[in-house]
């Protein structure tokens, strides 16, 4: 071979080990790049949701089985399947402790193959579990929880508010008290998470309009007497009592209010926190002139009446705003799962922004980039005894307030994803 058919054989030799490396490389490029999108179908052959809340101590009935049994309801609705893989529910008492909370929900993502968690009642527990979830890569969708820094300074990519929140009871309870001249504020506070920023959001609100706080006490969780702190407050001349706490514990400072004669006095109690499962158990005779806020009453229209129906037949009661709203947060976690293709964490979280909420529970509504999901709140009267004509005819409506008003924009939260 000549010197010039050598070197014409070289070069032909290095181009060729050129454009393998070439090809390889694109070859792994493409490959990395699959490695990012969102594996098509479900993970694992099924898509199991934790319903995981308070099912034996003061917020039982404030979601507990009937959140439990409206999640079923939605999974049905469904089909009972998603992808073509069957979808579970499965729950759990988490007690109102975040740290057993935070133990079940980690059994059921390391070892159980929980794709998401939902309901969540009391604050500090949604907190707790929501954190453990961004740590996992899971979603969650807080329904009977409260607190506004779940969308605001500890929002997370992965996690999703529902039913309503202390900014939104702020807006509706607080602001038509104050409007209507309760321009003196005493509150009694449940001494964690959610009792605190109820109390912020609604101290914010009556400032705002020109009112004040003149004191507040907190309580203990589960508190069995009220006596000491009714007094507090009985004392403090404020013409409106706002008690930032919520299920069995509204219902017990209610009756012994009653008890003290305080309303008989003068003062006027803001219950803000409360639902229709409290009203039904504390009776209209106690309940009656309360003005509150909640996101669904079962009485409100014809879709709200098909569900109340539904659900009725089944549990014996009827639903509140968290139980409806549990029922929602499933339908659209599904609805996104089935939108997405996957099962993925990240695609799902997406998907669910994306969507627009489209049920008897949040016609026209929004999920936020901090994961608040923005509809329409409802402010209520209780009716008297003589107004109530049938079982479970408790309320009047007020007023609708506009999502918009509700609910603090993504930008205002104070959440770091939105800043």
């Amino acid at each position: 071979m000549t010197r010039l058919s050598r070197a014409l054989a070289r070069t032909t030799a290095l181009a060729a080990g050129l454009s393998f490396a070439l090809a390889a490389g694109l070859a792994f490029a493409v490959a990395a790049q699959a490695q990012t999108v969102a594996p098509k179908g479900a993970s694992d052959g099924v898509v199991k949701i934790g319903i995981l809340n308070d099912q034996s101590g003061v917020y039982a009935d404030f979601g507990g089985r009937g959140s439990v049994e409206a999640a079923r309801m939605a999974v049905e609705d469904f089909g009972g399947k998603v992808l073509d893989v069957p979808v579970q529910i499965v729950d759990a008492d988490h007690q109102n402790k975040p740290d057993v909370a935070s133990n079940i929900a980690r059994q059921w993502y390391d070892t159980d193959r929980v794709d998401a968690i939902m309901e969540l009642t009391t604050s500090s527990v949604a907190l707790a579990v929501q954190g453990l979830s961004k740590e996992k890569r899971k979603i969650t969708i807080v329904d009977g929880a409260a607190t506004s820094d779940l969308t605001g300074k500890q929002c997370t990519p992965y996690g999703f508010h529902w039913a309503y929140d202390t900014h939104a009871l702020a807006v509706g309870t607080g602001g038509s008290l104050v409007e209507t001249g309760g321009d003196t504020w005493f509150f009694l506070t449940a001494d964690y998470a959610f009792g605190t920023a109820l109390q912020a959001d609604v101290t914010q609100y009556v400032t705002q309009k020109g009112g004040k706080v003149v004191g507040a006490v907190r309580h203990p969780l589960s508190a069995q007497d009220f006596s000491s702190f009714l007094l507090q407050a009985q004392g403090s001349g404020a013409k409106i009592i706002g008690l930032a706490n919520a299920g069995l514990d509204t219902a017990n400072a209610i009756k012994q209010a009653s008890e003290f004669g305080i309303v008989q006095g003068g003062q006027r109690l803001a219950a803000l926190l409360f639902t229709l499962a409290e009203v039904h158990g504390l009776g209209l005779k106690a309940a009656q002139g309360i003005v509150l806020t909640e996101g669904y009453y079962w009485d409100l229209d014809d879709q709200a009446r098909a569900f109340a129906k539904r659900y009725m037949a089944r549990t014996g009661k009827m639903p509140n705003m968290i139980q409806a709203g549990t029922y929602s947060s499933v339908t659209h976690y599904l609805k996104a799962v089935k939108a997405a293709g996957t099962d993925d964490t990240d695609a799902v979280a997406a998907k669910m922004r994306e969507m627009k909420v489209d049920d008897f529970f949040g016609r026209g509504g929004t999920v936020q980039a901090n994961g608040r999901m923005v509809h329409d709140m409802y402010l209520f009267q209780v009716k008297s005894p003589a107004e109530s004509k049938a079982p479970w005819d408790y309320y009047k409506l007020l007023a609708t307030i506009p999502g918009d008003k509700a609910f603090l924009s993504a930008k205002a939260s104070g959440c770091p994803l939105t800043q």
